[in-house]
């Protein structure tokens, strides 16, 4: 099992299901293991399977909140909201949950997705008050501003995502498209060749060569 989680750590999703399937045939009650055999089928965008183990993690231990988050996830990938958003509240019904911001920088996201901004506002600085270094909340916010309008708003947040996450590439492109919106070309161009900088070689860096040979 430890095998398992150590290749799932580093994206070898196949060797990660060998080990975490062998562990199964002998411990199938262990409600870590069907977690982590959601996360594969997760990772591997298998969404129903993953959300079959996670909820027989639950089966095991009612109250495991990491499987609700990564069900929560999974209900996300499949566009299935409001299943999502009652997966994220569970985990956080839970107040020995250690990492309740990222339930809520979750939910912010769900809601994002459903153009419900006032509550994704809500649950992103939830999120912030419960670590305010969370760099992912930030960006969350920052979207949500961007898609307001609230292109001064979006700024600071963005910025402040890569305060706490200085290699954070998206957050950096993102940070360019607020600055476009103000005509802040100079900036925009400052945040686009850090994007390139930082992650060169990817679809992320190809898209801000476009953007910047239309400016």
């Amino acid at each position: 099992m430890i095998m398992g989680e150590g290749y799932l750590a580093q994206g070898k999703i196949r060797p990660a299901l060998r080990e975490f399937l062998e562990a199964e045939s002998k411990f199938p009650d262990d409600y870590r293991l069907q977690n982590d055999l959601g996360l594969v089928f997760l990772a591997s965008e298998k969404y129903d399977r993953a959300i079959d183990h996670f909820k027989r993690a639950l089966e095991l231990k009612p109250d495991f909140s990491d499987a609700y988050n990564n069900m929560g996830i999974a209900y996300l990938r499949l566009e299935q909201w409001d299943k999502a958003i009652e997966c994220f509240k569970h985990a956080l019904a839970n107040i020995l949950y250690p990492t309740p911001h990222i339930a809520l920088n979750n939910l912010g996201w769900v809601y994002y997705k459903k153009k419900d901004y006032t509550k994704s506002i809500k649950y992103y600085k939830e999120s912030l008050q419960s670590f305010p270094g969370f760099a992912r909340a930030h960006r969350g916010l920052g979207l949500t501003y961007m898609a307001m309008g609230k292109y001064e708003d979006a700024i600071d947040s963005f910025r402040k995502a890569i305060n706490y996450a200085p290699r954070f590439a998206r957050a950096y492109f993102e940070l360019s498209q607020a600055y476009l919106k103000l005509n802040r070309i100079l900036k925009a161009k400052e945040m686009l060749n850090k994007v390139i900088e930082l992650a060169p070689d990817t679809p992320l860096a190809r898209q801000a060569r476009e953007v910047m040979e239309n400016i």
